[in-house]
């Protein structure tokens, strides 16, 4: 402890001195970076030249990043001892600041809508979908499955992709899809639902190459959950999408198509 001195000065006035706050100050002192005044005759701690020489000390590698932890080891340290501890502290910053221009990056991507999400061939579906003059709640959809699909089935997200552009290449299918995304108002029980998915079966039926899967490719055991969230996204909200995708998957099924049981 410093010996008491009438000619010491205040805490407020020591934070000040050395560009802190109060609170700040006592933080160290809670850390035993810094020794507490004794009191003087009026019941006040004064702080002393060698205080505020410590507190400065204290408050530059704080402020240069030394963890606190490491501030106390720091200042007791020889001077090869002390230019190794910098060195590692500026290894450690180096680091944190390739992660916070990583971050960055990442917020300067998600403003650019779904560049971070989706590829640029995602992105394009969507446009030309739009082109096209699909329902925009049906565009968002297929962007919300685009981002599921990319997650959950990263090694089938080409064929995904594929089948979505087919649809512009087949002008059947197109109509086909736009009746099926209609359809999530009807009644479950609407026997057009039946028509409907005979049809879209069978346009699907006709081109089987863009349902088939790599020879190579082994699913996951729990392929059939990564299915369901991707394929019956936004089921929920619509019983009569329910009742159609049942109806086509097992038309599809029955055809030899390996389509994964809920």
């Amino acid at each position: 402890m410093t010996e008491t001195t009438a000619r010491g000065v205040t805490i407020g006035q020591a934070a000040a001195f050395a560009g802190v706050t109060v609170k700040t100050l006592r933080h160290y002192h809670q850390h035993g970076l810094l020794d507490e005044p004794q009191r003087d005759n009026s019941g006040y701690r004064r702080y002393g030249s060698a205080d505020l020489l410590r507190l400065v000390q204290v408050r530059t590698l704080a402020a240069a990043g030394v963890p606190l932890a490491e501030v106390g080891p720091l200042l007791g340290a020889d001077a090869e001892q002390f230019a190794a501890a910098l060195t590692d502290v500026e290894r450690r910053l180096n680091e944190r600041i390739a992660d916070l221009i990583a971050r960055r990056d990442t917020l300067r991507q998600l403003a650019d809508g779904d560049r971070l999400l989706l590829p640029d061939r995602a992105r394009t579906i969507l446009d030309r979908f739009t082109d096209l003059g699909f329902d925009p709640d049906y565009v968002a959809s297929q962007r919300e499955a685009l981002v599921l699909a990319r997650t959950l089935s990263p090694e089938l997200y080409d064929i995904f992709l594929t089948q979505l552009e087919h649809r512009f290449d087949d002008p059947e299918l197109a109509d086909l899809t736009k009746r099926g995304w209609n359809a999530r108002s009807w009644d479950p029980n609407d026997p057009r639902i039946d028509e409907l998915a005979s049809a879209l079966a069978d346009n699907l039926l006709a081109n089987r190459e863009l349902l088939a899967t790599p020879t190579a490719y082994q699913p996951e055991p729990d392929a059939a959950t990564r299915y369901g969230l991707i394929n019956h996204h936004l089921e929920d909200h619509a019983p009569a999408w329910t009742r159609l995708n049942a109806l086509v998957e097992a038309k599809l099924r029955a055809a030899g198509i390996p389509i994964p049981h809920q």
